[in-house]
């Protein structure tokens, strides 16, 4: 009886552990969620931008709001990178 009850004891604490961890499994295609204000890149944290143009001549335009600020990164077609900040 009570080698029986350890060995239910043991097979539930296998059934919840695996079940944790495929719970904790991140599939392989996994994003951030939509309402985030970054997006994971490797293991790094990357802003979203709040709003991006794509211009015809490959330019590039995105724009970051934090609180009263409001930072535009402008990326132009021969790999150059402007950004300027204006904080109200």
């Amino acid at each position: 009886m009570k080698r029986a009850l350890i060995l239910i004891a043991v097979g539930t604490t296998l059934v919840a552990g695996a079940a944790a961890a495929y719970a904790q499994a991140a599939p392989a295609g996994s994003s951030t969620p939509s309402n985030f204000k970054y997006e994971l890149r490797g293991n790094q944290r990357v802003p979203k931008p709040d709003s991006k143009t794509v211009g015809a001549d490959g330019t590039v335009r995105e724009e970051y709001k934090s609180g009263q600020c409001v930072t535009v990164k402008e990326t132009l077609p021969d790999g150059s990178v402007r950004k300027t900040q204006k904080c109200d």
